[in-house]
């Protein structure tokens, strides 16, 4: 049935007469564009808070009604427009953004054919606005692409965009929206994006569907960025995130990069800042997840914010109608900048892990009550009441108490507990027999003093304000790991010399491309020649590696080149068999530790990069503090 009604169109379209070559209408000429620059209520708030950041603006508000659809208004206090630049604003190819025509010296966050006579055409659009100095404002209506007269108006000095009926004049756009909700959740992510880019000027959004944004402006020092992504990525961003400042060759990079323990289910958490403009870059996405392959699970993602400086000629930035993408003039450059900067920020990190694994594991630890830990509407706990019956305190514990307990912590769940002891005792008491003296400093470390090892697995220690438990396998694994990485650093990585080379064809182009690297691969144990035209040998291979299908690897770094002008694909398989040889060679589970053993592993754990999470990404170790012990309890 399809083949058939193909064969009809087909027909059609031979049948039709030729048409005559024509201008299309200036109108439709606009439509067209909008289609291009604005396919959602999202891309019109972009485009009009980014034209309130190039005209200077240090406030900036926005609101939407049914996701945009009904209403998006945009308020600056910017340097606002003359009569003369409020009419050629809406006119097609005027723009204030290139003042000398250089295409490849982009300053600004505009250009890409300006998008207001793209939004007027589909919409009901009004301009209000008022320059520094002038005695009262201009407005404009642009309806439908049908331009009004400018005339005087009532306004505080900057410019009012308010935007109608969103594709009312393309109704066949507004099938392929999205819910009210999904397009305001597209319009927040927006705004969060352009606020942590520009942490100098005051965003807010308020709306139907997205949830109040007030962020006011901070000082640009780490401190105000870390405040400002505190209120976009959450309140607790900060306190596991790395600082990250490095520089390579006219590329300046900076931000903060979350712990591999601090991670999320997607990647809304990632933002990338080129020249201060928010971009998603799958360049930038694939160094973001080299940078972690060694510390994060594939199914996790970071939580980060990387602000990328450099000339404006090093990057072009008009590859995307919406300039949600950038193309780098050298982009292993930046792809190695990025990884290199990332892994250093998270090795001087150290042995931190995020401090949200406390949190679940008090979560785990309350009784199951069918709420979330952080549900605020939650049923409050009752406290027990006395039920009247008096007992005795055992000598040394003073008077008489009444007590009354709840269900489950009666009387009848004490023999639970009797006959349960630790696998190994490192109480204070218990140091005897010549063991080593735990000193008091002990506790004063960052992971405690080892006080107790449980069900031959855990061990528990005890910190000044609080207590640790690690999980001795996946700590030892961590450290393993790690002194084989730098015994590989240190010596180079074994090569194994084949008898016969293993000749891979690939053609001249993709042969020259692999042997433009070759350096790097022999540096990773991949040593390779070029073997005539087209061709390659393969002499030497990783050791650690084992018999290697030459053709398979090769295309596998080709394709990794051809994407991110780079490639780690040997390294990284490298560092996967490290991994599982340190698996095999931690201490295992069941296996009992003397206290001297499990104090040594967590000063071991304290002076080794990474040792917070495992070579899987779980956490190696979850701290509780006193105070939320003793919240945990009811002592607070």
């Amino acid at each position: 049935m399809a083949f058939v009604d193909a064969e009809r169109h087909r027909e059609t379209v031979a049948d039709a007469a030729p048409a005559a070559v024509r201008r299309l209408d200036p109108v439709l000429v606009d439509r067209i564009a909008a289609g291009e620059v604005v396919e959602r209520p999202a891309a019109a708030v972009k485009e009009l808070v980014e034209n309130a950041i190039d005209a200077g603006a240090q406030a900036i508000a926005v609101e939407i009604e049914a996701g945009g659809r009904r209403l998006i208004r945009v308020v600056d206090d910017g340097r606002g427009m003359s009569a003369d630049d409020l009419a050629l604003a809406i006119e097609r190819h005027a723009t204030s953004k290139l003042p000398d025509g250089d295409l490849m010296a982009i300053a600004t966050l505009g250009f890409r054919g300006e998008a207001l006579p793209s939004i007027g055409a589909v919409s009901r659009l009004s301009i209000t606005t008022r320059a520094a100095g002038s005695a009262s404002g201009l407005e404009i209506v642009v309806d439908a692409g049908a331009k009004g007269a400018i005339r005087p108006a009532p306004g505080a000095r900057g410019t009012r965009v308010e935007v109608r009926d969103l594709f009312h004049a393309t109704p066949a756009r507004l099938k392929f929206l999205k819910s009210d909700r999904a397009e305001a959740l597209a319009v927040s992510e927006v705004v969060k994006r352009l606020a942590v880019a520009h942490p100098q000027i005051r965003f807010s959004l308020a709306g139907d569907g997205v949830g109040a944004l007030s962020c006011p402006p901070e000082e640009p020092r780490p401190e105000g960025l870390a405040r400002r992504l505190a209120k976009v990525i959450g309140r607790d961003f900060s306190q596991n995130a790395a600082p990250v400042d490095a520089a390579r060759e006219g590329f300046a990079l900076s931000g903060l990069v979350g712990l591999p323990t601090y991670h999320r289910g997607n990647a809304q958490a990632i933002h990338f800042v080129v020249n201060g403009r928010p971009v998603r870059d799958r360049l930038l996405l694939g160094a973001v997840r080299g940078a972690y392959a060694d510390v994060m699970t594939s199914d996790r993602h970071p939580a980060l914010a990387l602000f990328i400086a450099c000339d404006p000629r090093m990057v072009d930035v008009n590859v995307h109608p919406a300039k949600t993408e950038v193309r780098f003039r050298d982009p292993g450059l930046v792809r190695a900048l990025v990884v290199s900067a990332i892994r250093e920020a998270l090795a001087r990190a150290g042995h931190r892990s995020s401090t949200t694994g406390g949190d679940r594991t008090l979560a785990a630890l309350r009784p199951h009550s069918g709420a979330s830990l952080y549900d605020r509407h939650a049923p409050k706990p009752i406290r027990p009441q006395p039920i009247g019956r008096s007992w005795q305190a055992p000598d040394g514990f003073g008077e008489s108490a009444q007590a009354g307990f709840d269900a489950g912590f009666d009387t009848g769940g004490q023999p639970t507990f009797a006959g349960m002891t630790p696998s190994a005792d490192a109480r204070a008491g218990a140091w005897a027999e010549g063991a080593a003296e735990a000193g008091p400093d002990l506790v004063d470390h960052p992971l405690g003093a080892a006080r107790a090892q449980l069900h031959e697995t855990y061990i528990l220690a005890q910190t000044r304000d609080g207590l640790v438990l690690v999980d001795m396998h996946a700590a030892h694994e961590r450290l393993i790991y790690e002194k084989l990485k730098a015994e590989r650093d240190a010596r180079g990585v074994w090569r194994q010399l084949l008898l016969v080379p293993d000749i891979v064809d690939l053609g001249e182009v993709d042969a020259d491309r692999l042997l433009a690297h070759a350096e790097t691969l022999a540096e990773a144990g991949l040593v390779v020649e070029a073997f005539g035209p087209g061709a390659v040998a393969v002499h030497e291979t990783p050791a650690v590696l084992g018999p290697v299908d030459g053709a398979a690897l090769v295309a596998d770094i080709l394709d990794e080149i051809s994407e991110f002008g780079a490639t780690t694909t040997v390294s990284d398989r490298v560092d996967a068999i490290l991994s599982r040889v340190a698996c095999h060679g931690s201490v295992r589970s069941g296996r009992q530790m003397r206290v001297e053993e499990m104090n040594a592993l967590l000063r071991d754990m304290e002076a080794t990069p990474h040792s917070g999470q495992c070579n899987h990404g779980r956490p190696t170790y979850v701290e509780l503090k006193l105070a939320d012990i003793e919240r945990l309890f009811g002592r607070r």
